[in-house]
């Protein structure tokens, strides 16, 4: 079985920031633009060593097409939670999409996917959630933690790691109305990162159709 995890664990900021490693992008099967297997063939061209297509709430990307045997995926999924007062987005990385556990948690309706007014009616258990993504062998990580209303990212991030937390979405280039509606800087995520030891990850959150 392929050790997601170390392979994470093993890109550096250069290959975040060089275009190498692309670990959030959506598709159609969510909210996006992008074809998935269209994905897959200019990720090839460009020369991407990883990239992960993270729908929200469903892998229907990976269910429904042949992508999954594709050496240059790490198959993951983006959940919508909240976790007390805080609406956030949890990443599922490294997962086995067929896991039963984990199923009852994707969107039942294609609206669950793409509909932000549905999407934030989420009635998923953090706790549950994370347990759920780590027996199905993946790593449960923060998807852009600067843009989380929490009064202290600080104390957030630990609360979540209670939960069993595994790592922030650090490399994040923060457009869209994301660059807008922000509370704290990227490089104060990576300093939290590194406070707590946590799995460094990124992405640019890619909705078009063509690859960043």
């Amino acid at each position: 079985m392929t050790n997601y995890k170390d392979i994470i664990q093993s890109f550096t900021k250069d290959d975040y920031k060089n275009k190498c490693v692309n670990l959030h992008i959506h598709t159609t099967y969510s909210d996006g633009e992008a074809d998935a297997r269209n994905i897959i063939e200019q990720a090839i061209k460009k020369g991407y060593k990883k990239i992960s297509i993270c729908d929200h709430n469903t892998v229907d990307a990976y269910l429904k097409t042949d992508i999954l045997n594709n050496d240059i995926i790490i198959p993951a999924v983006e959940f919508d939670v909240w976790c007390g007062y805080v609406f956030m987005h949890l990443l599922g990385y490294g997962i086995d999409v067929n896991n039963k556990e984990l199923q009852s948690f994707y969107a039942k309706t294609k609206k669950e996917t793409e509909a932000d007014i549905v999407r934030i009616i989420s009635t998923r258990d953090i706790k549950k959630l994370i347990s759920a993504i780590h027996n199905a062998g993946g790593i449960a990580v923060l998807a852009h933690p600067a843009c989380c209303w929490a009064l202290s990212l600080d104390r957030f991030v630990k609360k979540l790691m209670s939960y069993g937390l595994d790592g922030l979405e650090v490399y994040y280039p923060y457009k869209r109305h994301r660059g807008i509606i922000k509370f704290r800087t990227a490089h104060h995520v990576e300093k939290i990162a590194d406070k707590y030891n946590l799995i460094k990850t990124g992405g640019t959150d890619l909705h078009t159709k063509l690859l960043d």
